[in-house]
């Protein structure tokens, strides 16, 4: 079995067909209809990764992502019938992890799912070599424990956040297409979708910079993406 995956709509055709797509391809699926019950299963059976429809009865997508982050990093994969920006810098923002609109294509969501799984794998496997702190005036980043430290002070970063802050302070100075850095994260072509990343980032200069509107560590490379800055 390749891992345990929650699948929350309130419309059952969409569940089943999911069920259907993600179990063909090995992965055990539990059904939720609503955001309490995604909150009940989680508790009893834990989870791989959720996807999480943003507007269920009771708690929402949104809302559950909310509850989940405080004890998780698990991956969330948000589905939304509205294909608005602001859906989706919500979503990314409190800690999702991907965003798909409403109507999809089964197998596109499919490959999304076996991304995210092929990511986590790659990472599970690089944690069990001691990798060396990456420290740089007074930001400490500890690839092992996945921690971030600023002047001695924890921040909280979500997995993605932490992915992509690692990428770019590994090679200070080398620029980052956002391509690169969506295909380095997500292990998957970004297919133009620029705006994951640029979410991703800003969040990351809130909580990592002085000022996110001057940053210093995390720089725009104008037309081109981004690079970590670094200089003795």
């Amino acid at each position: 079995m390749k891992g345990h995956i929650i699948v929350a709509d309130d419309d059952p055709d969409i569940r089943e067909v999911l069920k259907i797509y993600l179990s063909r391809e090995g992965f055990r699926i539990l059904e939720a209809e609503d955001g309490n019950r995604v909150l009940e299963l989680f508790n009893a059976h834990g989870a791989d990764l959720l996807i999480l429809d943003v507007m269920m009865p009771g708690l929402d997508g949104f809302e559950v992502c909310q509850l989940i982050r405080k004890k998780s990093d698990v991956p969330v994969l948000f589905l939304s019938a509205k294909d608005d920006d602001t859906d989706k810098i919500v979503g990314l923002g409190i800690g999702g992890d991907d965003f798909i609109s409403k109507p999809f294509s089964p197998s596109v969501l499919t490959a999304k799912v076996k991304a995210q799984f092929r990511r986590n794998r790659l990472f599970q496997q690089k944690e069990e070599n001691v990798q060396p702190l990456l420290s740089y005036n007074g930001l400490v980043i500890n690839p092992d424990n996945y921690s971030v430290q600023m002047n001695g002070n924890e921040i909280q970063l979500s997995a993605k956040e932490f992915h992509i802050l690692t990428l770019l302070a590994k090679s200070p100075n080398r620029v980052y297409t956002t391509e690169q850095i969506f295909e380095h994260v997500w292990g998957e072509e970004s297919s133009g979708d620029f705006r994951t990343v640029m979410v991703h980032i800003s969040n990351l200069r809130k909580k990592i910079e002085t000022n996110p509107a001057s940053p210093h560590f995390i720089l725009t490379v104008r037309g081109i993406g981004y690079k970590f800055h670094y200089s003795d």
